[in-house]
C-alpha cells in the first residue's frame, strides 16, 4: 500500500496499528496526536493508566510507548513513507514521548517486509507451548531485530533459563502476598465488553501445574492447570543505559522482537514480575554483562495463538 496523503484513512491505519502494541496490564498508556504542521504523530503518556506500585519510575509506561512507536514506524512505511523518530523531542514537555514524522519516500522506505502482517496477528499467549525448540536462525533474527533498536536480547542456555525463572518465581510470590499490589493487579481485570482497557476476567490463562513457569496469577482465585513445556525458551531484553530514552528503545526493541518471531509463528508472553522490585531485576542481570539492565523477560515457542485483548479505538485518544 502506498500513499503520500494524510488522509483520514491513513490516520486511521496508523493509530489502529499503534494501539495494537503491547502494554502492561493491557493499560495502553498513551495518547496521541496530529501535528498538521510536521506532518508528525505525537505520542504522549497517559499517567491515569499509569501503575503506580507495579511501575512507580514508568518504566513499564515507556516500554509500551516504545513499542506502539514502532508499530507506527511499521504502519508508515506500509503506507509508504519514511518514518522519522524523535524521542522526548521538549524537554519542557515531559508527557510528549516521541513524534514521528511522516517524510515523502524519496528512496525506498525502511524494509519491514511481513512486519505489519505480524502486527495484526500479534497476540500475547499464556498457553502452554509444546517444547519443541525454536530454530536457532530464528532466534538470531529476532537477536539482530533488539540490536536493530539499540537494544540487546540474551537468550540464555537451560541452566540460566532456569535462574531467570526462578528469579521470576520469587517475584510472583512477592506480588501474590503484596496486598497494594495485588489489588493494584486486579483493579485491571475487567467483565467482557466493559472496555477498551484491561485483561476480561474470560480469557483462559492457565497455571503450570508443575509450578516451573512463573505466570501471572491476577485474580488470587482457583485457575485452571495445564503441563507447560518442561524446557522453556526465553529471552532477557537490556540495555546498556536505564535511563527515558533507553526504556523507550527498549519498547521499540521488544516490539521489533515479538513481531519478527510473530512472522515465523512463534507465539510469545512476557514475564515482567521481576522488573516490579529492584533487588529482582538487579539479579536478572544477564551474566558477564557490563552495565546490563534488565527490562523485560520474553518467553517464546511454538503453540496456540492466544486470544486478543481488548483495544480503544483508533481516534486518537
Amino acid at each position: 500500500m502506498r500513499t503520500q496523503e494524510i488522509d483520514a484513512t491513513a490516520v486511521e491505519t496508523l493509530l489502529a496499528a499503534a494501539v495494537a502494541a503491547p502494554s502492561i496490564h493491557n493499560t495502553q498508556p498513551w495518547r496521541f496526536g496530529m501535528a498538521p504542521a510536521t506532518r508528525s504523530v505525537e505520542v504522549r503518556d497517559d499517567r491515569s493508566r499509569a501503575l503506580p506500585l507495579a511501575d512507580p519510575d514508568r518504566r513499564a509506561l515507556h516500554l509500551s510507548a516504545g513499542a506502539a512507536v514502532f508499530n507506527l514506524r511499521v504502519a508508515a512505511a506500509h503506507l509508504g513513507w519514511n518514518p522519522r523518530v524523535t524521542l522526548l523531542p521538549d524537554p519542557d514537555d515531559p508527557e510528549l514521548l516521541a513524534t514521528v514524522q511522516l517524510t515523502a519516500a524519496t528512496e525506498a522506505p525502511p524494509d519491514h517486509r511481513g512486519l505489519y502482517a505480524a502486527l495484526l496477528r500479534r497476540h500475547t499467549s499464556r498457553m502452554p507451548f509444546t517444547g519443541r525448540p525454536v530454530p536457532e536462525p530464528t532466534v538470531a533474527e529476532m537477536a539482530d531485530a533488539a540490536r536493530a533498536e539499540g537494544a540487546h536480547l540474551y537468550v540464555p542456555d537451560i541452566l540460566q533459563t532456569r535462574r531467570l525463572l526462578q528469579v521470576t518465581s520469587a517475584a510472583e510470590l512477592r506480588n501474590a502476598t503484596d496486598r497494594a499490589r495485588t489489588a493494584e493487579s486486579r483493579a485491571w481485570i475487567v467483565p467482557p465488553g466493559s472496555g477498551p482497557y484491561g485483561i476480561p476476567a474470560t480469557l483462559a490463562r492457565p497455571l503450570d501445574r508443575s509450578g516451573r513457569m512463573p505466570m501471572r496469577d491476577f485474580t488470587g482465585r482457583p485457575h485452571p492447570t495445564a503441563r507447560f513445556e518442561r524446557h522453556a525458551q526465553v529471552a532477557l531484553v537490556w540495555t546498556v543505559r536505564d535511563d527515558r530514552e533507553a526504556w523507550l528503545r527498549a519498547g521499540q526493541a521488544l516490539e521489533h522482537t515479538l513481531l519478527v518471531a510473530t512472522a515465523h509463528g512463534v507465539r510469545t508472553s512476557m514475564l515482567h514480575q521481576a522488573m516490579e522490585w529492584p533487588d529482582l531485576r538487579e539479579a536478572m542481570r544477564a551474566p558477564g554483562t557490563k552495565r546490563c539492565h534488565p527490562q523485560l523477560l520474553i518467553r517464546f515457542g511454538y503453540g496456540p495463538e492466544g486470544e486478543p485483548t481488548p483495544r480503544a479505538t483508533a481516534d486518537g485518544g
